[in-house]
């Protein structure tokens, strides 16, 4: 039978307005379902066959949104948080109650991060068994040497019980403050952070700047925000069912 919502959650879904906005242009005659006007914000619409217009401008449903996100310091990749304001408070224009992060970054970590309502993508994204490749680009508090790039590759270990799979250490600058880019496959609590730690230096800064292959937008500002084009919603649904 398909999929059926409320025409009031329909709208606001697809960021037309508000739910108490959405009812009252249903209310004025505004909304028609299959050509047909529809006064009622509770009447049922089919996602899959049923045609909604709004001023005579048809209005298709997604199903699922896909967002790229810069996250900044200082905010928390969870849906809610009490104290702190999170990821989802970032994007202001986008109405779907149903998104969440795909993953985790710490608090005072920046970069990309992918926000979705598609459970199955991030799942498979997020499976250790499919080791998505996540690059990060970090200073550190130290000098950085090749020897350190042969112990990550080698999977060093840091307290768990087994060694990370190896990683592959990208030496930028080696000098009192380094820079690096890092590539690993997994998404361990505070990763990063406890793989220099184990090798007796500190990670200053951190972001992620790559996740499965997909580079983080260079026009995005941190904070900023957009939706993932066509092309790139499918190369991550290509990349995901390969591996």
């Amino acid at each position: 039978m398909g999929t059926k919502l409320r025409l009031d959650k329909y709208l606001s879904d697809m960021n037309i307005g508000t739910r108490s906005e959405v009812r009252s242009m249903i209310r004025k005659g505004r909304v028609f379902i299959n050509s047909l006007p529809c006064l009622k914000p509770e009447e049922k619409v089919s996602i899959d066959k049923d045609e909604v217009s709004l001023d005579g401008n048809i209005i298709e449903y997604e199903k699922y949104s896909y967002f790229m996100l810069n996250k900044p310091a200082g905010v928390v990749s969870a849906t809610e948080d009490k104290q702190d304001r999170t990821v989802l408070d970032l994007l202001e224009t986008v109405k779907r109650k149903d998104l969440f992060p795909v993953g985790r970054l710490d608090k005072d970590t920046e970069g990309l991060l992918l926000i979705t309502n598609d459970g199955d993508m991030a799942h498979r994204l997020l499976s250790p068994k499919r080791e998505v490749v996540k690059v990060y680009y970090a200073r550190i508090d130290g000098s950085v040497t090749e020897e350190d790039a042969a112990v990550f590759l080698a999977g060093v270990s840091i307290g768990d019980e087994k060694p990370c799979l190896p990683a592959k250490l990208e030496i930028l600058k080696s000098d009192d403050i380094s820079e690096i880019n890092l590539s690993i496959y997994e998404g361990r609590y505070h990763q990063v952070k406890r793989m220099f730690e184990a090798i007796g230096k500190r990670v200053i800064y951190l972001k992620r700047i790559s996740m499965g292959g997909l580079d983080l937008d260079n026009s995005l500002k941190p904070g900023e925000y957009r939706r993932l084009t066509i092309n790139e919603v499918n190369y991550l649904k290509d990349i995901t069912s390969l591996i």
